[in-house]
């Protein structure tokens, strides 16, 4: 099972970033193998709309079953939810503190968006 997490730098960076659709990268983690690959989200820093639904489409492509991150906005959650994608909000920390947040049990799923559309 693959899960993606949003995060701050698309150096590596291992901070959970709070944005979905503008975050600098994702890092899908295969939780059966234990093995990582960033993926940059550059296209979508400077979108000056749809930033949330392309990144939500190009993270439904690489085969994950959820997503973790800080915030997601309608048009990105309902794009996630269309692929089978669930989404965990309010995620903080490193990819290693929330990939073990979502293995414990610790994460609930989110039942919708919880920010606004064009947040930054």
């Amino acid at each position: 099972m693959k899960i993606a997490i949003s995060v701050q730098g698309s150096d590596g960076s291992r901070m959970v970033d709070p944005r979905f659709g503008r975050a600098n990268a994702f890092v899908v983690v295969d939780l059966d193998s234990g093995q990582e690959t960033l993926h940059d989200n550059a296209q979508n820093l400077q979108a000056a709309q749809g930033a949330g639904i392309q990144a939500a489409q190009n993270v439904a492509r690489l085969g994950v079953v959820a997503v973790l991150t800080g915030h997601v906005g309608p048009k990105a959650f309902v794009t996630l939810q269309t692929a089978e994608i669930d989404v965990y909000t309010g995620v903080q920390g490193t990819v290693e503190e929330a990939v073990a947040s979502f293995q414990a049990g610790r994460l609930k799923a989110a039942v919708g968006a919880d920010v606004e559309g064009h947040w930054t």
